[in-house]
């Protein structure tokens, strides 16, 4: 499923343009074909008249030549778009569609959902509260456009009694992303969300892509109609935004290890607070481009924001992904 890109810069209008240009290049080409047409006429013309005259050999006017240069050019610029434009389609970025009923099949969402080895109870909870099973876990995915699936990685041991009950588990609810190259600890949980974004991107087309922990209950109606809000913002990082201190000692509960490339006052960038958050597809298709260079810190959400440092992309800071207590216009709450 993996797939390789390069980094490169974001921007949602690329595609756009390289369209608006070349429509633009199909009229001047239309107009050099005529221009050519026009010449070639000329040209034969002139043929006859010298060749009734007597009046040299030249046929091609120094105007004439100048058309046959400028048609050639502008064929030049059209394959040239071409394949700015192929190249375009093979790193993820597709043109927008005015075709309606095409845009409502697509997914509005997918949720992953981080849970570990141990974790079976919560993960039953989930199901029960909100993600169903079964034909219910299918009719939200059908009606609502919300497909959630929880996200794991590999025991240590790989192979083991612990993995074996995971497989288990997913035959019975086949609602897993199972990470093969992820190692299922806490130092791996930065890992585990690039890779979820990267493969969910890779293998659904959706508008949207979120992270969520397992610890939290999901209000799917009052995430759908947020989302849709959102739909207009191709390059959107939604969440209950924050920064905060840096720790740098490691007895410190959210101690961070590279705390020094933060700066003198040891403070974090805007980002999303970790319970759940939601990227757009073009920020999904980003990360999955490149995956391999993308750093991972100690916590999956600074690192989620540090991904997007240096993009042209709109910080949507919703407090209704905050988590806190339950409402009826709530997101999400912790259990």
């Amino acid at each position: 499923m993996a797939r390789k890109g390069t980094s490169m810069r974001l921007t949602s209008s690329r595609v756009s343009s390289l369209l608006l240009s070349m429509f633009a290049t199909f009229a001047s080409f239309y107009v050099a074909g005529r221009l050519w047409q026009e010449s070639q006429t000329r040209v034969h013309f002139i043929s006859e008249l010298h060749r009734v005259t007597g009046q040299g050999k030249s046929a091609i006017s120094v105007d004439d030549t100048l058309k046959i240069i400028a048609c050639r050019e502008q064929k030049k610029t059209l394959a040239a778009l071409e394949m700015e434009l192929s190249a375009a389609r093979q790193q993820g970025f597709v043109p927008k569609h005015a075709d309606v009923a095409e845009t409502k099949k697509r997914p509005l969402v997918v949720i992953g959902i981080m849970t570990s080895l141990g974790n079976r109870k919560k993960r039953d909870a989930v199901r029960q509260a909100w993600m169903g099973t079964g034909a219910s876990f299918k009719k939200i995915e059908t009606e609502k456009g919300v497909i959630a699936r929880f996200v794991i990685g590999r025991s240590a041991n790989k192979g083991d009694s612990m993995d074996k009950s995971i497989d288990a588990e997913n035959s019975l609810t086949d609602d897993f992303i199972v990470l093969d190259d992820v190692v299922e600890a806490p130092e791996e949980a930065s890992k585990k969300v690039k890779l979820f974004f990267a493969y969910a991107a890779d293998r659904w087309d959706a508008q949207f892509y979120a992270k969520a922990n397992d610890n939290i209950y999901v209000n799917i109606d009052a995430l759908g109609s947020t989302l849709a809000a959102h739909l207009g913002k191709p390059q959107a990082y939604i969440g209950c935004m924050k920064s905060g201190e840096v720790f740098s000692e490691p007895n410190q509960k959210w101690y961070e290890p590279e705390w020094w490339k933060f700066g003198d006052k040891k403070a974090y960038f805007r980002h999303a607070y970790g319970e759940m958050y939601v990227i757009t597809n073009a920020l999904a298709r980003f990360v999955s481009i490149n995956r391999d260079i993308l750093h991972a810190y100690a916590h999956d959400d600074v690192s989620t924001g540090s991904w997007f440092v240096g993009l042209d992309l709109k910080h949507v800071d919703e407090g209704k992904f905050c988590c806190s207590a339950w409402s009826s216009e709530a997101i999400c709450a912790g259990v």
